[in-house]
């Protein structure tokens, strides 16, 4: 962690005291009384800071200063090869984010954790019908005419579902549209029995680990889930255009936890406690039946020979599709996976640019560095960004900046297996970061499409929209990326990037939090979001036994505080009456930080306990069990996670305003 800094607390820094040049030989020197000189000293040490460049110099020089061909020489680099987490390939890719950082005179160092991961041994798929010969999938993507990277595209792992379990299946196939409760719930209702059967599932409305969940929980033996053209080929295929080509397979994780599944809830530190890989493989998060992706080539061979009746409307494909039937059979699918599921060695990358004011405080990029392949977009095409943004911080140290607040540039692995990197990293280090994190910039990728597209937790809003003024905001949900550790488990702003110039606004973003004296957040935003929050939950609880009333008082409450935190910020651009008063600054930003670390419960959500932020998917989950149950009992519930958000609602506005009870 970052040194104590080098000044007495206030804003401004020591002038290093600079030792005497001796006199050229033969001259003579004049005796100086030390006084004088000690006044002149001052004098030019005070005219230097009247005249140091402000903030916002340095984020015009920053944008001076990027270099698209420096982030495509680290994107070269980077995807050379394919580079699945704990393989050589990517430990090589490992080398090179460490040398680039280490080139700068940044600080670096390699975090390596031993986790859980998953590679397939032996895949087959085949379906037969009566009347059918029977026909064996290849379970390959082809290659384009022309690739340069044809050759080395052997190199790519098989296609698979990460931590699928091994088995051999063979049974009728039943079509279940998107693999969701509902539509299982439909095939019950339909009279369609699942149990035993091969569930055919398409990619879309829900996570791949839900469909394959679902299809257990169902009954299923086994499922496999292609990429419907519908959903998915809409327009011209790769190489020439952005669509899925007739042979592309969706690979993936199926996990449905975070971070190594041997350490759940702890860091996978070594000599760490662990459960037993079989312990683990046995968990609700895990698939627990044997599953493969397939392309939608395939995918529609199995659905011609699927019989029984005909799928609603809104459960069939685009046009020139075939009519999409519900089962079971009479397509036999005869399914084979075999995996290997072992303890492998991931490497975070860490580089700290220390801050000068306020080295205890971090503003943290991330981006991750391992793909299923070669991962040009998702994430190399964030990681060659991090890597120029490195690059003009570098550039902008030798024309004199330094960051007020520590930055920390990080480079997360096994990512795409469950977030584990990041995880393991927020998990081991959470006491520190909790108290000393302002803020979190995710980029996964940074050449998603012309544009730049943002989620955010609510109180980063403003500082986005200022920062461009053409942008649509989201909202940070689920776990889709590494955010998810730092702002779901141990409550941290933060903010998940997608963007068509490189590293301009992630860097720009990042310069504003670590160098303006009051951080730039906006809780009025907040509130607002929070309201309409509410707003969506009444409308869900017409006519039902629960009282938001708790929600709304509290709700009120903090837009109080926002207000009044509003009016203290507006004050102090008007005549800064804590110019000479660095602990009011202090006192300040604290409660802006802090915040949002008080959404957060110690015991999470219920039955998802890793996750501690409360607004408001607590909720949500208790209203849609309630909905397909409609007891007293889940009602009951529902209030019961009504009371839990208000009360974290409340401790945030106690935290905003300051004030105690």
């Amino acid at each position: 962690m970052p040194p104590p800094p080098e000044d007495d607390g206030s804003s401004s820094a020591r002038t290093p005291l600079i030792p005497p040049t001796p006199p050229p030989p033969g001259r003579a020197v004049a005796r100086l009384h030390p006084l004088p000189l000690l006044v002149a000293a001052a004098f030019a040490a005070s005219c230097h800071l009247l005249v140091a460049p402000a903030p916002s110099y340095y984020r015009s020089l920053f944008l001076s200063l990027g270099s698209n061909d420096t982030a495509a020489a680290h994107l070269h680099a980077l995807t050379l090869r394919p580079h699945l987490a704990g393989t050589e390939a990517n430990a090589r890719a490992a080398e090179h984010v460490v040398s680039a950082l280490s080139s700068l005179s940044f600080p670096t160092r390699v975090v390596p954790y031993s986790v859980l991961l998953a590679y397939p041994v032996h895949r087959s798929l085949s379906l037969s019908a009566p009347g059918h010969a029977t026909t064996p999938f290849a379970l390959v993507q082809d290659t384009y005419p022309g690739d340069p990277y044809a050759a080395v595209s052997a190199e790519a792992v098989p296609t698979f579902l990460a931590y699928a379990a091994s088995g051999s299946v063979a049974a009728e196939a039943v079509y279940a549209n998107y693999g969701r409760p509902e539509d299982f719930a439909y095939l019950a209702a339909r009279g369609v029995d699942v149990t035993g059967k091969v569930v055919l599932a398409r990619y879309g409305k829900v996570y791949r680990g839900d469909i394959v969940i679902n299809a257990r929980k169902a009954g299923a033996a086994a499922a496999v889930i292609y990429t419907d053209a519908k959903d998915y080929a809409a327009g011209e295929a790769f190489p020439d255009g952005p669509w899925m080509p007739p042979t592309g397979v969706q690979v993936g994780s199926t996990f449905k936890g975070v971070g190594d599944p041997t350490t759940p809830m702890w860091a996978s530190s070594e000599g760490c406690e662990r459960v037993s890989v079989a312990e683990a493989m046995a968990t609700d998060d895990m698939p627990g039946i044997p599953a493969l992706p397939v392309s939608g080539r395939d995918g529609e061979a199995i659905l011609q020979l699927i019989g029984g009746d005909v799928a609603p409307k809104d459960w069939q494909g685009g046009d020139g599709s075939p009519v999409y039937r519900l089962g079971p059979g009479p397509a036999v699918l005869n399914l084979t996976y075999i995996g290997n599921e072992t303890m492998a060695t991931i490497q975070n990358v860490i580089s700290v640019i220390e801050g000068k004011e306020e080295p205890e405080r971090y503003i943290i990029l991330g981006n991750h560095r391992d793909a299923w392949t070669f991962g040009a977009v998702d994430p190399n095409s964030g990681t060659a960004a991090l890597l120029e943004l490195a690059q003009r911080f570098s550039e902008l140290q030798k024309k004199g900046w330094r960051p007020r607040r520590t930055i920390i540039l990080c480079n997360w692995d096994a990512e795409e297996y469950g977030l584990v990197g990041s995880t393991e990293w927020v998990e081991e280090n959470r006491a520190m970061l909790t108290s000393r994190t302002v803020a979190y910039l995710n980029v996964d990728s940074a050449v998603y499409g012309a544009g730049f597209y943002a989620s955010a937790t609510p109180q980063l809003d403003e500082l986005l929209k200022e920062a461009s003024k053409q942008i649509k905001i989201g909202r940070l949900g689920g776990g889709g990326s590494d955010y998810s550790a730092f702002v779901q488990h141990i409550g941290i702003p933060s903010i998940d990037i997608s963007m068509g110039s490189v590293a301009s606004m992630w860097g720009l973003v990042a310069l504003r939090l670590s160098d303006e004296e009051i951080l730039p957040f906006n809780y009025s935003t907040y509130a607002v979001e929070l309201e309409n929050g509410a707003i969506d939950i009444n409308k869900r609880l017409l006519g039902v036994p629960v009282s938001s009333s708790p929600l709304q008082k509290s709700i009120a409450e903090f837009k109080r505080a926002a207000l009044q935190m509003d009016s203290e910020m507006k004050t102090r651009k008007v005549w800064n009456p804590w110019r000479n008063n660095p602990l009011k600054v202090r006192d300040l930003n604290e409660r802006l930080m802090m915040t949002e670390r008080a959404f957060t419960d110690r015991e999470g959500l219920s039955g998802r306990p890793w996750y501690k932020h409360l607004v408001f998917p607590g909720v949500d989950d208790a209203i849609q069990m309630a909905e397909r149950t409609n007891t007293s009992e889940s009602w009951r519930s529902v209030q019961h996670e009504i009371y839990r958000i208000a009360r974290v609602i409340n401790q945030a506005s106690q935290v905003l305003s300051g004030e105690l009870t």
